[in-house]
């Protein structure tokens, strides 16, 4: 069988009394988009930063084709870095940055690049998102918000990652912009032949990048199939939540917590 790209194994993490993952298993395949759901609070996030080696599982294994990566050293962490790209949720551009210093910034920190040659490829990048190349000189205050979801994929594709994780891609975006940040990740990944991992509270976007998707409730994974499956996958859990019903089992459990 091939090694996944990315496997989770028993990983737990706690916060004092707060015990957010409690064994979280799972894989993602080489080459596939795996969109994690889960309500607030519910760990989602603090994944995509375990994977990055932001934050240390207090137990379990993290493995990147297959090497262990919890216990590496700085140098070999640094290394595994620079085959991701991530977007976060606000996009976390800096303001003080253009925006083509933001999309080239690893590519700068990096030193092995020349300023005009890193410049070259994020504003190829920037073009390759459906902006034009002059939005390269602005600030980040200077553009919409939608255009600045863009940036943060853009910047996120700079160095042609291996894995790309995707923190909430199309949150506070409206329906029209949505479907445009969806298809641009669609395109920019499959042009990459990049892993993805994204996590989202958006069904309609999880349905349209997935591959697969995973649920995540009480600090586990309760769920996890092929983006076909969803609606029929007799989990209450599940159902409730791509239904966005009021009345559930995850309603009931909050109540009886």
């Amino acid at each position: 069988m091939a090694v996944p790209k990315i496997k989770l194994e028993g990983v737990t993490k706690s916060f004092g009394s707060n015990h957010v993952l409690k064994g979280v298993d799972l894989e993602v395949a080489d080459g596939e988009s795996l969109v994690l759901i889960g309500g607030s609070a519910s760990g989602k996030t603090l994944l995509l930063k375990l994977i990055l080696g932001l934050e240390k599982p207090d137990s379990g294994s993290i493995q990147i084709d297959g090497v262990e990566t919890t216990k590496l050293d700085r140098k070999a962490q640094e290394k595994l870095l620079h085959r991701m790209g991530m977007l976060f949720q606000q996009s976390a551009l800096f303001d003080s940055m253009t925006i083509w210093e933001n999309v080239a910034f690893q590519l700068l920190q990096d030193h092995q690049l020349s300023q005009e040659e890193s410049r070259r490829i994020a504003i190829e990048k920037i073009v390759s998102v459906g902006l034009t190349a002059d939005v390269g000189d602005l600030l980040p205050a200077e553009i919409s918000g939608g255009m600045q979801k863009r940036v943060g994929f853009a910047r996120a594709i700079a160095n042609d990652p291996e894995i790309v994780l995707l923190d909430e891609p199309t949150a506070g975006l409206d329906p029209i912009m949505t479907n445009v940040i969806g298809e641009l990740i669609l395109k920019g990944v499959r042009e990459l032949g990049a892993t993805t991992l994204s996590i989202t509270s958006d069904m309609k976007g999880a349905r349209q990048v997935a591959d697969r998707v995973a649920m995540i409730y009480d600090g586990k994974i309760i769920w996890c199939g092929p983006t076909e499956d969803v609606d029929n996958s007799d989990n209450p859990y599940l159902d409730q939540f791509i239904h966005n019903r009021a009345e559930g089992p995850i309603k009931m459990a909050i109540t009886a917590a």
